[in-house]
């Protein structure tokens, strides 16, 4: 038994630990089944990895496919995807067949350098760097390939994906859908948290990926089959919580499900021993998890420019702002003008840092938010 049955953190657990997405992780499984790739956005940390994790560990896609899971969020060239792809593969295919790196390299001819021999046991590993990748759209045809000839067939699953239109290289959508549009062996998903570029990437007629997997979007966990979620963990392990109080929760952070997970981590931890978890209980948690974030919410503030800050503090007075570039909005938090609130708004807006829900605006992290309304709220 875990110590804490509501987990924050990326790590997949078990079926146990995750809530609901019944819905979701049906369409996924079909769409892997059937021959659909499948395109899935949602808002950061509302809980995209997890259904990916806990789709396809199940034991009728777990058998029969080999998986690969990549995160694109850190990378900023081809050659750091192909960095993380090899790695993945090597990483995957090493513990499931023999010789792994005489298929691999007979393949993947341009990553060779990575082939390392381990100065400890003295067996070859592969071991590559990024400088070693000195032609990635060669290596990426052929890491393709490979999927391609692979014995048993794969699911590839490549998270943040619009991140690749931030690459500097030229045609990498384009490169990529041929490669996949020809990768037989594979089902493909492409995650991403900006949905903003993931429907550009996947909808605009002018971009290589229009039409061409099926959609699915990931909202809010339903209320009902949370509080259920909820009470079961809290009861079977001794502790109580009731429903009034999940809601708070709930309603609190709009059931996005990171926020709601990260509060009821600390809920459980503060019904042990029998105590009641009440609305005073939840603010001193509440409290508590803004605190502990405090210096790194300072730091982040700082870095901003002075209408920036400005903007974030009016956004966060709100909790959710419409027309922001009214002259009622500007002089309400005396801001300076409607061009210069739309610029500092567009770069918020590009970094994620606000959030736009048809004409309202809001802080993208709900604790920061919840941390500048805090400490600028009242002045």
């Amino acid at each position: 038994m875990r110590a804490n049955p509501f987990i924050i953190t990326e790590d997949y657990v078990a079926p146990e630990y995750f809530c609901d997405r019944e819905f979701e992780t049906s369409v996924l499984r079909s769409n892997i089944l059937n021959g659909r790739n499948t395109v899935l956005i949602s808002p950061r940390r509302m809980g995209k990895s997890g259904l990916i994790a806990h789709t396809i560990r199940e034991r009728s896609l777990a058998e029969a496919y080999t998986t690969f899971t990549i995160d694109l969020f850190p990378t900023n060239s081809l050659a750091e995807l192909i960095l993380l792809l090899s790695n993945e593969i090597a990483g995957k295919m090493k513990t499931k067949e023999e010789r792994f790196l005489d298929r691999f390299v007979s393949v993947v001819k341009s990553l060779r350098p990575g082939v390392k021999m381990n100065p400890v046991s003295g067996e070859l590993e592969f071991n590559l760097s990024l400088g070693e990748i000195p032609r990635p759209e060669e290596s990426l045809e052929e890491i393709f390939r490979y999927l391609n000839e692979s014995p048993r067939p794969c699911i590839v699953a490549i998270d943040e994906f619009q991140q690749i239109a931030e690459y500097p290289e030229k045609n990498v959508t384009a490169l990529l859908r041929s490669y996949v549009q020809k990768c037989t062996n594979a089902r493909f998903i492409f995650a991403g948290s900006s949905r903003r570029m993931m429907e550009k990437l996947f909808n605009s007629p002018s971009e290589p990926f229009y039409m061409s997997c099926s959609p699915l979007y990931l909202d809010v966990i339903d209320k009902d089959k949370y509080w259920e979620f909820t009470a079961r963990h809290f009861t079977s392990n001794g502790r109580t919580i009731d429903r009034a109080c999940f809601e708070s929760v709930y309603d609190r952070f709009e059931g996005h499900t990171w926020y709601v997970q990260r509060m009821l981590n600390d809920l459980y931890e503060r019904a042990e021993n029998g105590r009641q978890i009440t609305l005073e209980t939840i603010s001193e948690s509440l409290d508590y998890v803004v605190k502990l974030n405090g210096k790194a919410f300072e730091d982040l503030f700082r870095s901003y420019s002075e209408t920036q800050k400005a903007l974030l503090i009016a956004i966060a007075k709100e909790g959710k702002a419409d027309n922001i570039t009214s002259m009622a909005f500007i002089k309400k938090h005396s801001l300076k003008s409607p061009s210069t609130v739309q610029s500092a708004a567009r770069v918020l807006y590009e970094k994620e840092v606000i959030s736009k829900s048809e004409a309202s605006y809001s802080i993208t992290n709900r604790f920061f938010g919840i941390w500048i309304e805090r400490l600028y709220g009242s002045r």
